[in-house]
């Protein structure tokens, strides 16, 4: 999920929005926001439970309901379903089922392998989908953002490093992506995982939300998102495995590309602190020691 930058709703309000949705007869005292962990600060997503049953209301953003019509308009087990939609005011409002569950913050084996059987069984169904390459966010619009952020590096190594990743981008065979598949944008229960808050998406190269998912992670059970190195092996394998393999890929040459994309992964905060001059965060520094020494090895090949 992530932090609302429009005007909320009123309780009366949600409560249209919820009979136009199908919902009718909701009291205000069922409709209750997700608020974030961090700072307790509220979402534009509510759950709505009358008691009788459990569903999600959230105000749309970006490209997310695009997203549903385009890849998901009959509903798929590695997404909430899609319940129903409606504009109210100036914005998109949509209803999912409610899926209960835990994210993936604390990584365990069990979880992590669900979490990656859903992102390989999706981008194993929309392989080198053509006929989609324009829906939701484009190659262009993704190289574009990419051209930007690349102007804050600050480093001649990560410059170089950077502009090899963009010309790999350009290359990689591409897939349906979840653009922040964040380990807090699963929901993971016995049954399933179900990727979630799909604002940013598109038919890109096929390693970047795997990529996002692991190289976050720290070996560290007090960390913000924690991932012991042995998951990650696992995860490097089972990903080739249950994927990658499949489209006649050769392991070295899936390793050496999904280094490029974790390099860019550890850029993200280097170049967030260097355009906001916030070089004093911990994970400034934390990232870029990260970076530069993958940027080295991959210099040495």
């Amino acid at each position: 999920m992530i932090m609302v930058d429009r005007k909320i709703p009123s309780k009366a309000e949600l409560i249209e929005i919820l009979t136009v949705l199908g919902r009718p007869g909701i009291s205000g005292e069922s409709v209750k926001a997700f608020t974030s962990d961090e700072d307790g600060s509220e979402y534009a997503v509510w759950l709505v439970d009358d008691g009788k049953e459990k569903s999600v209301l959230k105000q749309a953003k970006a490209y997310e309901l695009k997203a549903y019509r385009a890849y998901f308009p009959s509903g798929k087990p590695y997404v909430p379903a899609l319940l129903g939609s409606c504009i109210f005011g100036e914005s998109e409002y949509f209803l999912t089922e409610y899926c209960p569950g835990t994210d993936l913050r604390i990584c365990s084996r069990e979880k992590l392998t669900k979490a990656l059987d859903a992102l390989t069984r999706m981008q194993d169904e929309f392989w080198q989908r053509e006929d989609m390459y324009d829906t939701c966010v484009s190659m262009d619009r993704a190289l574009a953002a990419i051209a930007e952020d690349g102007k804050y590096l600050g480093s001649e190594l990560l410059e170089r490093t950077y502009s090899k990743f963009t010309d790999i981008y350009r290359e990689t065979p591409r897939t349906v992506c979840h653009e922040d598949l964040l380990p807090i944008n699963l929901i993971i229960n016995e049954e399933r995982a179900v990727i979630t808050d799909w604002e940013y998406a598109g038919i890109l190269p096929y390693p970047g939300p795997f990529a996002r998912l692991i190289a976050h992670g720290r070996n560290d059970p007090d960390s913000y998102f924690f991932m012991s190195d042995e998951d990650k092996s696992f995860a490097v394998g089972y990903y080739y495995d249950n994927l990658v393999k499949k489209h006649g890929i050769p392991f070295d040459e899936y390793r050496h590309v999904l280094d490029y994309f974790i390099f860019h992964e550890y850029c993200e905060w280097i170049m967030l602190g260097n355009r906001y001059g916030n070089r004093e965060d911990e994970r400034y520094g934390y990232y870029m020691k990260l970076a530069e020494d993958l940027a080295q090895r991959l210099e040495s090949l």
